[in-house]
């Protein structure tokens, strides 16, 4: 059985910046060279399989084989009791072709309206039991793969709460927390998150041997977290915390900003909606959050 080495470059077979930046963070700790599907120009394959390690698997195998590089890949979603599962696979889907998880996380609302599942109201109303579930798929070129799940149980909430994470987590509330994930801090989450329990599986059989070093975190500015906050965001709450991210990024690297002057500044904002194809299904929050964010960097000549 094939084994992963220090300095080994591998394949985060994903297009999705959040889930790419997500998945770093677990394996930067033990030297691996990670590059995205996206960057080496690999197509999405479609997820045609009925389960989570199907398509996690599916996923794998073609990034490994595009690139020739071991891949690791993820599927993962929420899954709801009285929706019998659901959205399950389907979690991404649910948000249409923009990725707009306000739209998904009010689809599943609804769904449990229909239902009658809801217990109290307004702010205090409780959903059904829910979990999220994470299948990695580490994959090489040759075919051979292997299979890790993890889960993390608990309920819904409506309306959704807080800034932080992506995807269904501002209305997702994990047994003996009080907290939904996106109330949470990352550190919070990841320390009981579906993918880190999957990534505790993977890291007992493929990075053991490999040994966990002190990560050397960059200083500076991080802009492939600003980047990956930028391009999942969905709701207002969310764009209120990247605003006070982004703040706090220019408070601590202003020397490194692309300029510090406010007309400039409005300049290349103004220049970014001007010059950047928006999609009409893209959620206005990211596309305010894109355009303040990249004007951060543009080059000023």
């Amino acid at each position: 059985m094939k084994q992963l080495q220090r300095g080994m470059r591998i394949v985060v077979a994903s297009h999705n910046p959040g889930k790419v930046w997500e998945i770093n963070q677990l394996i930067a700790p033990y030297g691996l060279d990670a590059v995205s599907a996206g960057e080496l120009g690999l197509a999405e394959p479609e997820e045609t399989e009925p389960t989570f390690e199907g398509n996690a698997r599916l996923k794998a195998v073609a990034a490994a084989k595009g690139s020739g590089l071991p891949a690791l890949a993820d599927d993962s979603g929420l899954e709801v009791q009285c929706l019998r599962g659901a959205p399950g696979i389907y979690s991404a889907r649910w948000a249409g072709p923009g990725k707009d998880f306000g739209l998904a996380m009010k689809r599943v609302a609804d769904e449990i309206t229909a239902r009658s599942a809801w217990t109290g109201f307004g702010s205090a109303a409780k959903g059904p039991r829910a979990n999220f579930t994470s299948v990695l798929c580490l994959a090489w070129p040759d075919g051979e793969t292997r299979l890790f799940t993890g889960h993390v149980f608990g309920c819904l909430v409506w309306p959704p709460r807080g800034g932080n994470g992506f995807g269904y987590d501002p209305m997702f509330v994990a047994d003996g927390e009080e907290k939904t994930f996106g109330e949470m801090e990352p550190k919070e989450k990841y320390a009981i998150s579906h993918r880190t329990r999957a990534f505790a599986k993977f890291k007992s059989e493929c990075l053991e041997h490999v040994g966990e070093a002190e990560y050397p975190f960059a200083s500076g500015r991080d802009l492939t977290a600003l980047s990956a906050a930028a391009a999942n965001l969905s709701t207002k709450e969310e764009l209120f915390r990247f605003l006070s991210s982004l703040r706090e990024d220019f408070a601590h690297n202003k020397d490194t900003w692309a300029t510090a002057d406010l007309g400039v500044y409005l300049t290349a904002v103004q220049g970014y909606f001007k010059d950047t194809h928006i999609k009409d299904e893209e959620p206005r929050w990211r596309t305010i959050a894109k355009a303040l964010l990249a004007a951060s960097v543009k080059d000023k000549s």
